[in-house]
């Protein structure tokens, strides 16, 4: 475990309602993590105001300069010319030269991809980064990665994925040996296109980086079936949504049928309890920060909408990262794996890889 303070490079003026949540967020995460400090990076004349608000916060925040920010509509090729001076470059930028442990941000997800790549760049052993979250499951929490940043992947990228999910749960999740599924169209080893099953190859082999539990399909992730799910980003995407989705829409039915009769209505009163439980118990706050795996270094990302709290959540997912080391767990990951991959292929796993019969 790293000790001493955990200093953390906070984007300002990123995300929908920048800078109130960024500040308000930073006063909750405060309270709960006595050993973290923040540079702070934005318009002063913005942000001063807000941190004096708020008793104690200016004791641990250092408000930094920056002239410029990147706005939503910003294309990350825009972002890395012309907004060098925004203060999500600088934020990076801390984190990249060590005067910040790691960044958070609620801004532009594909101008934060590509800037923290550019100052950061990827950590050793580590080809593309993945971005990674968890959601909730019938057995706690699983991580899911990528989520967005490759919409398409290779072998080597998603044995590296696993990899970098399984030190992400060991880390945040506290699990000594997390179990590791490469999402698929079916169980069967034969299922799935060729990159899927050369990776699988891979993650069985002996002495692998990674418990691997084989394939799992859609309907497994709910259920927890494993710890961490890997999927390339498009997929990620979708399933991530779906999901999203699906709890939105049965939120809406419940919330229609108590409202059908007298009977419903004092049903729900009955039962406020247990679904301020429920409520509770789904809150996206509660699974917001999104970190970019890979990188030689730390970076969240912050849903763009999110609230004081959920922010707040975010500073503890960058803070947990760094406090239990998860780049130097990463990298003695990925050297293993190299040489796993390195080991050539027996008869069996040369046939199983090409979709034939041993």
């Amino acid at each position: 475990m790293k000790a001493g303070k955990v200093v953390l490079a906070l984007d300002g003026m990123g995300g929908d309602r920048a800078p109130d949540v960024v500040v308000n967020g930073a006063d909750i995460a405060r309270e709960r993590y006595p050993d973290t400090t923040y540079l702070l990076f934005g318009d002063p004349d913005k942000l001063k105001p807000l941190v004096d608000r708020r008793k104690g916060l200016a004791q641990a925040v250092e408000i930094v300069p920056a002239a410029d920010a990147v706005s939503a509509d910003d294309k990350p090729s825009f972002a890395l010319r012309r907004r060098r001076q925004s203060s999500m470059w600088l934020a990076c930028q801390a984190a990249a030269e060590g005067r910040a442990d790691t960044v958070v941000s609620a801004g532009n997800t594909g101008a934060l991809l590509a800037i923290s790549m550019f100052a950061m760049r990827m950590v050793e052993g580590a080809h593309r980064p993945a971005l990674a979250s968890f959601v909730p499951t019938m057995r706690g929490e699983t991580v899911m990665l990528d989520l967005g940043a490759n919409l398409e992947c290779d072998a080597d990228n998603l044995a590296e994925f696993a990899v970098m999910g399984s030190v992400f749960a060991q880390v945040l999740l506290g699990l000594d040996t997390p179990k590791v599924g490469l999402l698929n169209v079916g169980s069967e080893e034969l299922k799935g296109h060729e990159e899927l099953r050369q990776a699988a190859g891979w993650l069985r082999r002996p002495g692998g980086p990674v418990s691997f539990h084989g394939f799992v399909e859609g309907n497994d992730i709910g259920a927890g079936v494993v710890d961490v799910v890997v999927t390339d980003g498009f997929t990620g995407n979708v399933a991530l949504k779906a999901i999203e989705g699906t709890a939105k829409l049965y939120t809406s039915w419940v919330r229609d049928v108590f409202r059908t009769s007298s009977f419903a209505k004092i049903g729900y009163v009955f039962s406020a309890g247990a679904w301020r439980k429920m409520r509770e118990r789904v809150d996206p706050r509660r699974y917001n920060g999104g970190v970019f795996l890979g990188l030689d270094g730390v970076c969240v990302k912050s849903h763009g909408g999110t609230d004081d709290l959920g922010f707040a959540y975010a500073i503890g997912v960058a803070r947990d990262m760094v406090r239990y080391e998860y780049r130097n767990k990463l990298v003695d990951g990925l050297a293993t794996l190299r040489q796993v991959i390195s080991t050539p292929d027996t008869p069996g796993e040369a046939v199983q890889a090409s979709g034939g019969t041993a």
